[in-house]
């Protein structure tokens, strides 16, 4: 998908996005037991559509290994896929400089989408050991709607909710990430360059939840306020 080609949201449809995104992480539920470890596969676009951004994201996404690495209790693994078929997965871990050293290394290459690959991979990991949520950035959609939605109806019947973060405004794709999303019983969130320090809250409130519940959200929000302090303001509301 041609950069040009995307049409970037207005501030006030973006929020709108991260409005409806805050209630549906406040009405997810965390699938842990008390004491277990929380697993969060991270899953990222890296054909060339998508470098123009990719510094910006992956330091974003960064900053949120390392917002979750004081908590202990979260597992994270990073996939990713570019070029002609090229799916890669890391292995799990709580060590963030691992996992920096690892994103830091990836670069772009042109290719198609494989989203279908990321949902069958964490469908295949959960059947292992149980994952918390998948988190997904990307911008773009080039697959058989049917068949994707169908691997991502088997992950919402293993429990698995889909966080998907779409880059820029291209309706095809975002028609696609709110099916996978509303499959999973995940959510969606539009967002663009001019938004990176909401993406980073989301992205990290999603990851701080996956890991503590509820509790690890809300001693989140007391020290960074902003889109943290509204989540936690909503569970707890939810809670009482």
């Amino acid at each position: 998908m041609a950069k040009g080609d995307a049409k970037i949201p207005s501030k006030k449809t973006s929020q709108g996005y991260v409005d409806a995104f805050l209630e549906k992480v406040r009405l997810t539920p965390v699938n842990k037991k008390p004491g277990q470890r929380g697993r969060l596969l991270f899953a990222m676009d890296a054909t060339a559509s998508r470098e123009p951004t990719w510094d910006m994201a992956a330091r974003i996404q960064g900053e949120m290994f390392v917002e979750t690495a004081a908590l202990g209790g979260l597992d994270i693994q990073l996939a990713f896929y570019r070029g002609f078929g090229e799916f890669k997965v890391s292995r799990w871990t709580s060590d963030e400089k691992a996992l920096l050293r690892q994103m830091t290394s990836v670069f772009c290459l042109a290719g198609e989408t494989q989203i279908g690959k990321v949902l069958a991979h964490a469908a295949n990991e959960t059947k292992k050991q149980k994952i918390n949520a998948l988190v997904f950035v990307g911008d773009c959609f080039e697959e058989d709607i049917d068949h994707t939605g169908k691997i991502a109806g088997e992950l919402g019947l293993l429990g698995v909710p889909a966080f998907m973060f779409h880059e820029g405004g291209d309706p095809i794709s975002a028609f696609a990430f709110k099916q996978v999303a509303k499959l999973t019983n995940g959510a969606y969130c539009q967002f663009d360059s001019n938004s990176a320090h909401v993406l980073k809250d989301l992205l990290s409130a999603v990851a701080v939840y996956a890991a503590g519940g509820h509790l690890a959200l809300q001693d989140m929000a007391r020290k960074r306020g902003g889109e943290v302090l509204k989540i936690a303001h909503q569970v707890d509301t939810k809670v009482r």
